[in-house]
């Protein structure tokens, strides 16, 4: 037909919604799409048992999903429990060394100008950070050959031992380059020692002649410094497990870097309120703790393993012991 328009030109799809009559909407029209348009009120309640209706949204989650889910939260858990374990061995570890400080062997001046005759105090103080850095370097090493074929539950307890070998050692260090440059701090060995643990843990020489910087009993500050301290010195230890005895070489060498960059601080503080020798008060000799530690024991066998076959030699006699007691007693009774 002329002028009509082609289908393909139309301005509507025919895929899109009818628009209903030409001449409008036929009330009283029965649409069978729309229902009835009587007067019944359409129901409100969920239509059951309706296969042509969208499915619900209260569908359960995939089981991937789950799966995912579930593993999330045990990652969570397991990170909790992993972070309350850490802090209690963290804890405990500070304890140990605590405990330690008082047992560490001390030599006075006097002791220290005997086995060194002719030094100076710069030329004993390097004899001191020389044979301190030599013993830290041995547990490292003395780790590292530990560590040769990794086991992953044993790390912790190797970690932990070469921190308190090591920290025995510094403090030995620390408490005797006090008493080269004549400053030994006052009080009792109980004292003296909460002291050199406050130095060891913040890095810093003690200044007796300022109260802030002498510390003679344990408080929150200093745990949580000594806290950080060992968690930094832990961390500076990983390395030291690195299978094949590489472990072994990098853990003498960190060791013995440790060392030295420590007592060169306590040396920096030292020479600011160094007393020359000539005058130096007589100071009492001091004394030697009760269980004193002994110190080739922490160089050479930083995880104890002689202390512990000894106890288990120990345990062995006894029972030998208390079997031919036993063995005694029944053959008297015949």
């Amino acid at each position: 037909m002329t002028g009509s328009t082609p289908p393909w030109k139309r301005r509507f799809s025919q895929r899109k919604a009818d628009e209903g009559p030409i001449d409008g909407p036929q009330h009283g029209a029965r649409d069978d799409e729309r229902g009835s348009t009587g007067t019944e009120a359409a129901s409100l309640e969920p239509a059951a048992d309706r296969g042509d209706l969208p499915a619900s949204l209260d569908v359960p989650a995939p089981v991937a999903r789950r799966r995912a889910g579930a593993i999330r939260e045990k990652a969570r858990e397991g990170a909790r429990k992993g972070g309350a374990r850490a802090r209690a061995g963290l804890a405990y570890l500070t304890d140990r060394i605590i405990e330690l400080a008082p047992r560490v062997p001390v030599r006075d001046l006097a002791t220290l100008r005997r086995q060194f005759p002719g030094l100076g105090p710069e030329e004993l103080a390097d004899k001191l950070v020389a044979g301190a850095a030599k013993a830290t370097a041995t547990v490292g090493a003395g780790i590292g050959a530990a560590a040769m074929l990794p086991v992953p539950p044993a790390m912790p307890t190797e970690l932990a031992a070469e921190v308190t070998g090591v920290a025995a050692i510094e403090l030995k260090l620390i408490a005797e380059l006090h008493e080269v440059y004549g400053v030994r701090p006052p009080g009792n060995l109980k004292q003296r020692s909460t002291a050199y643990l406050d130095a060891w843990s913040g890095e810093r020489g003690i200044d007796a002649t300022k109260p802030s910087t002498l510390s003679t009993a344990l408080n929150s500050r200093m745990k949580r410094e000594l806290r950080q301290r060992i968690m930094k010195r832990m961390v500076r230890s990983m390395p030291n497990l690195v299978p094949f005895l590489v472990g072994a070489a990098v853990g003498a060498a960190m060791n013995r870097s440790e060392t030295r960059k420590l007592a060169a601080r306590i040396r920096e503080d030292l020479r600011k309120i160094q007393v020359p020798w000539e005058a130096l008060e007589a100071l009492p000799a001091l004394e030697r703790p009760a269980d004193a530690l002994e110190m080739g024991e922490v160089t050479n066998d930083p995880l104890g393993r002689l202390e512990q076959e000894k106890r288990e030699d120990d345990k062995r006699d006894e029972k030998r012991d208390n079997r031919d007691g036993k063995r005694d007693n029944r053959d008297d009774g015949r």
